[in-house]
């Protein structure tokens, strides 16, 4: 027998799920088959022999379903590399296309900023050595794998690579600014004797030394048959100083001084480039020094201190007040308030007790803890944390694609452009000189001879493009947003969802544990006939305590506060979305709704005035019946979230329409909505039925975004343009969804719309400048207005506002107001 994994699309509800299984089933050779609903994925044992993969496939078309198989062997699989050599957008394009060419590739994301690909890939095809290789054969290295591991074990290299820009920037600015000195000399005081040989001479370190490895890069991509940055340089630095050697035998114009000082502006710009981009990137720097490097464990009744990566689960951890808790773990003595600002972004401590859960490297503000250890190393928060905004930063924006096509044509067409430059110049020289003469620059030398002036007009073409602010426009956004945003408790998944989140037309949210806390409580209990409130409870509580329904934990907690001890049950039925049934004591007990009475042929028109009196007040009425009788009503409220209202009020005033959608009845569930002011109700929606609804509002609005935070919210939050996961919800709906909101509260969902419109916003600015730059600055220097050294300090700022733009995205506004 042989498991094979199929995924399945099409799937709507538990119905779908049982046609796919069944569809499977009736194939000869499929011995068994089961379908994961949420998951979306079917799992078969097959004979091998007996059944082939286009059977299956054709079994589910024909059943109205897609289907993908994936054997163990092909299960995609993700790596991320660590790369050195890339100069620009270009390169990082260069390593897309050749990884994405390898068979069992699935994707291939380079971020040139962080300087790493993400690949995926199906394991049994292919793998990280081959991805090596290729990434080697087109003149790129890679430093390292970067494994799955903790936070705390993670090196900083970005602290060396500044460090080896500034070596460079400052060998070549030093020899540069002597050569310029000797330029004003000779120019202006007195000639320098054998000035041509020394400054030939100076320029060598400038140029060949701290330039080496932008000439290595040009060879690299000239010899895979591309261009990059490198070359760019290399063009505009290299060719006019070998040029300018020929001086040595003919009478000519030298372009020395140039050449060095493009050089040592280029690395100055490279240099301040990179410094700028650690400072992007320093969210996930920030995050991981948050974390603790030592903890106090308990070994036989007595304090040990050791290292935090030596923790193990089950042990108990001694944290005393001011001290950073080490990692994940649940509370089993002592009490205390925990500042959870690092993770959840609220400033206010929170109350911890025995049997509550601690987040690793959160403050214990007041009393000693005793915690148990149950999460170590990258199963922690925080390694999650940083996964995620990893994760983030690796992606790309819809936007990036259409700019990354363009920008692969960039260095060539310039190229073309700059030769295009020299032969206009050398065939049209009286027209380009009278534009000269008419802007008259101060640096513009019009009366110098015409090759010299093609040269310099190529060269400030060569030297003034910058593809670089054009790949750095997205990614740079990316790593601030991201940053941020996991700051203030909002962990995003993907840079779509960004881009996405500001087109949202309607918001949904579900009701329990999203807009109400999810922990309902009895209100009222009204027996009827010869019941009273405590045989009431009795059976109710006992039947509930078989359900894992928060409404019917309501009723078993009144019990147990009543002292009234739930009976066993047997027989024991739950209807999805109406109720329970059961026998309690030989007696059949029906606890539920309406629907479920109705059902069951018992009338409740009896009960009808209570019932809505009770669900204006938004209360949920359980009704109870024993032995076809109807015995009484339990009322149950979940009392809103503090910020429910703030935050429906905020997104409704941003022409966001809100909307609510729960399985209860329409009378509890308008009041429940008129009490949050959210616009469209959604109501008597079983579990199933969250995703068609979804689909349908889709329809109707276009971008729709889900708001859950239960299993059954899984299937809707993947449905929905985004999804957003409550963190305080369960690891299912985490998984599912775009977004995540750590802290629980619902004011982070204002918190990431405004994020969305400001980091693409920033965006949008990066390229409006990288283009406007490159328009405006490419012609001009084609027309000989720019000096090829204003050009390379030109392009270097390019780069640099690029950078710098999307780090002012760290003040952008996203709290929600208070007002």
């Amino acid at each position: 027998m042989e498991k094979i994994t199929v995924n399945v699309s099409g799937m709507h509800c538990a119905a779908c799920a049982r046609t796919v299984e069944k569809a499977l089933q009736k194939l000869d050779g499929v011995e068994n088959a089961s379908v994961n609903f949420p998951m979306e994925k079917a799992y078969v044992e097959i004979e091998p022999e007996s059944v082939t993969d286009d059977q299956i496939i054709n079994a589910l078309t024909d059943a109205g379903y897609g289907g993908e198989i994936v054997r163990d062997s092909e299960a995609p699989e993700t790596v991320t590399l660590k790369i050195e050599g890339m100069t620009c957008a270009t390169c990082a394009q260069r390593i897309e296309k050749a990884l994405g060419g390898l068979e069992g590739v699935l994707e291939a994301n380079v971020n040139f900023p962080a300087e790493k690909a993400v690949v995926r890939f199906k394991g049994g095809v292919t793998g990280p050595e081959t991805f090596e290789k290729t990434i080697e054969e087109a003149g790129y290295s890679v430093v390292e794998r970067v494994e799955e591991e903790a936070p705390e074990e993670r090196p900083d290299s970005g602290e060396e690579k500044m460090r080896h820009a500034a070596r460079r920037m400052w060998l070549a600015a030093s020899f540069a600014s002597i050569i310029m000195v000797l330029m004003m000399i000779h120019m202006l005081f007195i000639p320098v004797p054998g000035y041509f040989a020394i400054t030939a001479l100076l320029a060598i370190p400038s140029i060949f030394i701290a330039g080496w490895e932008t000439h290595r890069g040009t060879w690299k991509a000239l010899r895979h048959g591309s261009a990059n940055m490198d070359t760019l340089v290399t063009l505009g630095s290299l060719i006019p100083y070998l040029l300018s050697l020929l001086r040595f035998w003919i009478p000519i114009t030298t372009f020395v001084e140039m050449a060095a000082s493009i050089m040592a502006l280029h690395l100055v710009g490279r240099y301040l480039e990179i410094r700028a981009k650690g400072k992007a990137s320093q969210a996930i720097n920030k995050l991981l020094a948050l974390s603790a490097k030592n903890a106090r464990i308990l070994v036989n009744g007595e304090e040990k201190e050791i290292p935090v990566k030596q923790l193990q689960l089950g042990q108990i951890m001694i944290v005393r007040p001011g001290e950073k808790i080490p990692t994940d773990g649940v509370v089993t003595g002592g009490e205390s308030s925990v500042d959870e600002s690092m993770a959840t972004g609220e400033s206010l401590p929170v109350e911890k007790n025995e049997g509550d859960e601690v987040i690793g490297a959160t403050v214990n503000k007041q009393g000693l803890l005793k915690v148990k250890v149950t999460k170590v190393g990258k199963d922690t928060f925080l390694h999650q944390v940083v996964k995620m905004v990893e994760e983030c930063q690796g992606s790309k924006v819809p936007i990036q694609e259409f700019a990354d096509r363009v920008t692969s044509y960039f260095v060539p067409l310039v190229i073309a452009i700059a030769a295009g430059a020299f032969i206009s110049w050398i065939v049209f020289p009286d027209f380009h000189r009278s534009i000269v003469e008419f802007f008259s620059f101060p640096w513009s030398t019009p009366q110098a001879p015409v090759f010299a002036l093609a040269v310099l007009a190529s060269t400030a073409v060569l030297v003034i493009s910058c593809p670089c602010a054009l790949g750095l426009a997205t990614p740079t956004a990316l790593m601030v947003g991201s940053g941020l945003g996991a700051e203030k408790g909002i962990l995003i998944r993907s840079g779509e969802a960004i881009q996405t989140m500001k087109d949202i037309r309607i918001i949904v949210f579900d009701k329990t544990g999203t807009i109400t806390k999810g922990a309902p409580e009895v209100t009222d209990i009204l027996p009827f006939h010869d019941f009273d409130e405590e045989s009431l409870v009795f059976y109710a509580s006992s039947l509930e305590a078989a359900s894992e329904h928060p409404l019917g934990a309501a009723v078993v907690q009144r019990a147990r506060n009543g002292n009234i001890t739930p009976q066993e049950v047997t027989d024991f039925v739950s209807f999805s979305g109406k109720g329970v049934r059961g026998r309690v004591k030989d007696r059949v007990v029906l606890v539920g709704s309406r629907k479920l009475m109705e059902e069951h042929e018992l009338h409740v028109q009896e009960l009808e005035e209570k019932l809505i009196s009770l669900e204006k007040e938004g209360k949920t009425a359980l009704l109870v019946a024993v032995d076809n009788t109807l015995a009484g009503i339990i009322a149950v409220a979940d009392t809103l979230k503090e910020d429910s209202r703030l935050a429906v009020a905020e997104i409704e005033k941003m022409g966001i329409q809100t909307a609510m959608v729960t399985g209860d009845n329409w009378s509890v569930a308008k009041a429940v909505a008129e009490k949050v002011g959210i616009s469209k109700v959604l109501a008597e929606v079983l579990p199933d039925g969250k995703l068609d609804e979804i689909k349908k509002l889709q329809e109707e609005f276009g971008r729709v975004a889900m708001v859950g935070d239960g299993i059954n919210d899984a299937p809707a939050l993947k449905q929905a343009d985004v999804g957003i996961a409550i963190g305080t919800g369960i690891d299912v709906a985490m998984e599912a969804a775009d977004i995540t909101l750590v802290g629980g509260d619902l004011t982070g969902v204002v918190s990431a719309v405004k994020l969305s419109h400001a980091t693409f916003s920033k965006i949008k600015q990066n390229y409006f400048w990288a283009w406007f730059y490159n328009a405006l600055a490419i012609p001009m220097a084609f027309m000989g207005l720019l000096h090829p050294m204003i050009g390379a300090a030109a392009m270097g700022v390019s780069s640099l506002n690029v950078v710098l733009n999307s780090l002012r995205l760290k003040k952008a506004p996203i709290d929600p107001s208070r007002g």
